[in-house]
C-alpha cells in the first residue's frame, strides 16, 4: 500500500553534460480519488459538490481552518473579539501570511472575496451562506451596491471587521466554508477573469495548484509562501476524478492512489472483510430525504398523503437490507452528532408495520384515494445505483397502499433545476452540512429559500428559526430549533429516511487522518510513513 515517488535533483556542471545525483530526496505525494470534478478555482462559480471542498480547503485558507478531527482552529486570523450584543466581529489578521506570488494577505482580500461572492453578476449558488452579514442579501440581489456589505478592512489591512444583521452563535463554523475564503484582489486587478487560470493564479492555502487535466487530475504542489510550509509534510498532492468508485477501488489496490472518497456501500462488506485496516466508515452530518411537494394542486400538499407515506416507509430495511449497513436509519432531518442539538424525531406509532399501514391506507382514503381513484405519484431521483435502488425499495413499501409511482431519473444538475422548479410529487434530495450546527439543515424548510425545493411554509416554523437567529443563550437557542423541527416532523414536511455515513478507503500507511462528522481532511496535516 506504500506510496511514495523518489525525486532526484540534477545538477548540470559547467561544459559538461553530465547529470548530478544529489540526495536522492524522498518527496511526498499524496494520490486522492474524488467524487467529480472541481467547476473552479474562484469558489463564487463552485457547484457545491462535497469534492470541491477537498480541493479548495486544501489550497486557500479562510479565517479559521479545521484540525484532522475537525476542531476550529486559527487560520488567517490569529484571534478575534465579539462585541457584547453578538453582532461584531473583529479578526485580527496573521502576521506574515502570504499568498503563493508572495504577496501579502491582508483584510482587504477578505472584503473583496466576500463582495466578489455576493456580487449579482456572479451567480453564486452558495451567496446565501454569507446573508447573516449586514446587507449581503440586498447586495446579492442588487438592490445595494458592493460596497454597503457589512465588512470592512481597518489598521492597513492587518484587521477584518464584520457586522451581522443579528447574533449569530454558528458564524465562526460558517467562516469554515468555502464561501467565506478570500481572493487575492492584486490578481484579479492585473489578470481580470483569467485571474483564476493555472498561470496567473494566486491561493493562500498549504498548497497551490500547478496543473489541470479535465475529467482526470488537479494536481497541487506546497505553497512555500504558506506561513506553516515547514510543518506540511506533503510535497504533491494530486486529485483524480474518481467517478467510477469500483474503478477508484481497483485503483487503491494497486496503490495508484493513497485515498478514495465515498467507495459503494455494495462493497462495503467485501473491503471489511479483505482490506480492513484500509475500510473506514464513520458518522457524518448528512440527511438523505424525499421531498414532499406541497404545491397546491399536488397530492402531497395533503397532510394525511404526506402522513401516510411516511408510516409506510420501512427505514430499516433501507438501511440494512437495501444498503447493507452502510446508511443509518432516520426518523428526523437533523442528524445525530450535531452539535448542542438533541435529534428529534416522527412520530409514527412504533414498529408495528401492520397497523402503520392499517392507518396510512385510511389516511389515504379519507384523502380521496382508492380503487376506484388511485394515487399517482411522480418520484424523481438523479441518476446512481443507490438513489435507484432506494427508489426502488420505496415504490414497493408504497405499492401495498394502492400507489402507483412513476419514477424519473435524469443527471444531478438537471434533476435539481427540475425539482427547484416544482416539477414532481416525490424528489430524492440529501444534504451534507456545511458547517455543524442544526440551522444549516432546517433552513431548508424555511419560507422563500432557493433550497426549499417541496416550497414547504409555515409561518410558525419560520418564527422559530427567527427568534432562534437573534437568542444569544445557546441552550434557549437550541430549545427553539429543536422546537421548530418537530413542528415539521408531526407536519410530516419531509419524509426522512436515512443518515449517511462517511465511507473512506484509506493507505494505513498515513498519518494525520482523523474520521470526524464533518468529513473534512485537509491534506496539510497528513504525511506518508516513510
Amino acid at each position: 500500500m506504500r506510496h511514495l515517488r523518489s525525486t532526484l535533483l540534477a545538477g548540470l556542471t559547467t561544459g559538461l553534460s553530465v547529470v548530478l545525483l544529489s540526495g536522492p530526496l524522498q518527496a511526498q505525494t499524496l494520490d486522492i480519488g474524488v467524487m467529480g470534478e472541481l467547476a473552479s478555482f474562484d469558489t463564487s462559480q463552485v457547484s457545491g459538490g462535497v469534492w470541491e471542498s477537498q480541493v479548495l480547503m486544501d489550497v486557500y485558507e479562510g479565517l479559521v481552518k479545521k484540525a484532522p478531527d475537525g476542531e476550529i482552529l486559527p487560520g488567517m486570523a490569529t484571534d478575534w473579539e465579539v462585541s457584547e450584543d453578538g453582532r461584531i466581529y473583529t479578526f485580527h489578521l496573521r502576521e506574515g501570511a502570504k499568498w503563493s506570488d508572495g504577496e501579502p494577505v491582508t483584510a482587504e482580500d477578505f472584503v473583496f472575496g466576500w463582495q466578489h461572492m455576493l456580487d449579482p453578476q456572479n451567480a453564486s449558488k452558495y451567496a446565501y451562506m454569507l446573508y447573516p452579514v449586514v446587507n449581503a442579501e440586498a447586495v446579492n440581489v442588487g438592490d445595494k451596491p458592493l460596497d454597503a456589505l457589512g465588512v470592512e478592512s481597518l489598521e492597513d489591512g492587518k484587521v477584518f471587521q464584520v457586522t451581522l444583521n443579528a447574533p449569530t452563535p454558528y458564524f465562526i463554523q460558517l467562516l469554515t466554508h468555502y464561501t467565506a475564503y478570500p481572493a487575492p484582489k492584486h490578481s484579479v486587478e492585473e489578470y481580470g477573469d483569467a485571474w483564476v487560470k493555472l498561470d496567473n493564479i494566486a491561493t493562500n492555502g498549504a498548497f497551490t495548484p500547478t496543473q489541470w487535466i479535465s475529467q482526470s487530475r488537479i494536481t497541487a504542489v506546497k505553497n512555500s509562501e504558506y506561513y506553516d510550509a515547514a510543518e506540511v509534510s506533503l510535497d504533491q498532492v494530486n486529485y483524480h476524478t474518481t467517478e467510477d468508485r469500483n474503478a477508484g477501488i481497483s485503483r487503491f489496490r494497486a496503490g495508484e492512489i493513497d485515498i478514495l472518497r465515498d467507495y459503494p456501500s455494495s462493497r462495503y462488506q467485501w473491503l471489511k472483510d479483505n482490506l480492513p485496516d484500509a475500510t473506514h466508515m464513520a458518522p457524518y452530518l448528512g440527511s438523505y430525504y424525499y421531498v414532499l411537494n406541497h404545491r397546491e394542486g399536488r397530492p402531497t400538499a395533503d397532510k394525511r398523503v404526506r402522513e401516510a407515506l411516511n408510516l409506510a416507509a420501512r427505514r430499516n430495511v433501507l438501511s440494512e437490507q437495501i444498503m447493507a449497513g452502510t446508511f443509518l436509519p432516520s426518523l428526523s432531518f437533523v442528524p445525530q452528532g450535531t452539535d448542542n442539538y438533541d435529534v428529534q424525531e416522527m412520530k409514527l406509532g412504533g414498529d408495528d408495520m401492520n397497523a402503520r399501514m392499517a392507518k396510512a391506507k385510511q389516511l389515504l382514503e379519507d384523502a380521496g384515494y382508492g380503487p376506484g381513484n388511485p394515487l399517482t405519484l411522480r418520484l424523481r431521483y438523479n441518476t446512481s445505483d443507490e438513489h435507484k435502488k432506494i427508489a426502488v425499495a420505496m415504490a414497493a413499501m408504497w405499492r401495498p397502499l394502492g400507489i402507483n409511482v412513476e419514477m424519473i431519473n435524469s443527471e444531478a444538475t438537471v434533476h435539481y433545476q427540475t425539482i427547484q422548479q416544482g416539477d414532481f410529487d416525490v424528489a430524492r434530495a440529501g444534504w451534507i452540512a456545511d458547517y455543524n450546527d442544526a440551522e444549516n439543515f432546517l433552513t431548508l424548510l424555511k419560507s422563500g429559500v432557493g433550497n426549499n425545493y417541496g416550497a414547504y411554509s409555515n409561518p410558525e416554523y419560520d418564527a422559530l428559526l427567527d427568534e432562534a437567529a437573534t437568542t444569544l443563550d445557546a441552550e434557549e437557542r437550541e430549545k427553539l430549533l429543536e422546537q421548530a423541527e418537530q413542528l415539521a416532523l408531526d407536519d410530516y414536511a419531509l419524509v426522512p429516511l436515512l443518515y449517511y455515513v462517511s465511507r473512506n478507503l484509506v493507505n494505513p500507511a498515513l498519518d494525520g487522518w482523523e474520521d470526524n462528522v464533518s468529513d473534512d481532511h485537509p491534506s496539510r496535516w497528513i504525511s506518508i510513513e516513510q
